[in-house]
């Protein structure tokens, strides 16, 4: 059904027939949800979906108990492991908000961000110079020094030791300051990207609400398609999958883009027991791995903990990783991305 409203309407309608003509001795119905996530109301749980987790509501609505569907003992250790990346997903999230604290405490407003950086662009412009000032005076002086021996060989005269240590000194002079002024340049640029993705952040959040939209151990293949895990093999393959994953989020999400940095992608909390809201972190194995982490948030509601619970979420999640390496082996970012 296409109308979430009508949808809704059309279930609470049955609820209130179920309820009102159930015989008075009938406190209770069933709700549950099935493998595609559509939700169902009942005095009777068929035997095809007693398998589901459900709750059991009173004449009135009000629920009387979950019953939950019986884990494995794998999938309660996969449980475990699924808390535990969500755990180090919040650290991210945390400092997240600490830095947004920092960026709403330190500026007023965009023109004091975009004059921030400016004056600091100024000042890796003038150590640029110096660098390249530098790196001129270099090279004249190791041209002259090269001159004077050449002169020197060329007419059959022995060159003095200390000329020839002084070309050395200059040769190892220009190297190192050629290496500096790479080094700078990169760190600039680097700042540069940083300085961009602040202003972008603090634009958002500055932005008015009326504005805003209505809507350690490396696993094995199981675990990572159960998990929403996604191994990187080197710095290169992680950013792109890291690009290639934000299509993913935005397409299974219900609820408008958040957070984008190099190390979290999230989308807004969901503010209706339909909406699921997807994130993805970059989480350290060590020192040099990484993984990449989707997660999948529902309303805090019973409802909503039902619809994350349910095939379908699950089926979500499952099919990252295998969107992932689809998506890198076509060298496709802008892959489509499979319905269910």
């Amino acid at each position: 059904m296409k109308n979430p409203d009508l949808r809704w309407l059309l279930i609470f309608t049955s609820l209130c027939f179920i309820l009102g003509s159930a015989p008075v001795h009938a406190k209770k119905v069933y709700r549950w949800l099935d493998e595609q996530g559509d939700i169902y109301f009942s005095d009777q749980v068929p035997p095809e979906h007693i398998q589901h987790s459900r709750a059991t509501l009173s004449q009135t609505g009000r629920v009387l108990e979950v019953i939950e569907q019986a884990q494995s003992k794998e999938q309660i250790e996969q449980e475990k492991r699924l808390q535990e990346l969500r755990r180090q997903q919040e650290k991210l999230i945390a400092s997240q908000k600490v830095h947004d604290k920092a960026l709403l405490s330190s500026y007023h407003s965009k023109e004091d961000m975009l004059l921030a950086i400016q004056s600091k662009m100024e000042v890796f412009d003038k150590q640029k110079d110096i660098f390249e000032g530098n790196i001129d005076r270099l090279t004249e002086q190791l041209k002259s020094q090269q001159h004077q021996i050449a002169a020197l060989e060329g007419a059959a005269q022995a060159v003095p030791k200390d000329l020839r240590d002084d070309l050395m000194l200059s040769q190892t002079r220009l190297e190192q300051t050629q290496n500096a002024l790479r080094s700078q340049l990169e760190k600039q640029e680097q700042t540069k990207k940083i300085d961009e993705a602040d202003v972008a952040r603090f634009i958002f959040l500055t932005q008015s609400t009326k504005d805003m939209p209505p809507r350690a151990k490396i696993p094995s293949i199981k675990e990572a398609n159960e998990l929403g895990l996604f191994y990187c093999e080197n710095d290169y393959q992680c950013n792109k999958a890291w690009e290639i994953g934000r299509n993913f989020v935005n397409f299974y999400s219900t609820t408008e883009a958040d957070v984008y940095n190099d190390k979290l992608i999230m989308n807004r909390p969901p503010p209706k027991d339909t909406d699921i809201s997807l994130s993805l972190s970059k989480l350290a194995i060590n020192e040099d791995d990484y993984q990449i982490f989707l997660d999948i948030r529902c309303r805090h509601s019973l409802m909503g903990e039902l619809l994350c619970a349910s095939p379908k979420i699950k089926e979500i999640r499952s099919s990252f990783r295998s969107y992932i390496n689809d998506a890198l082996s076509r060298g496709a970012l802008n892959n489509k991305v499979p319905g269910f």
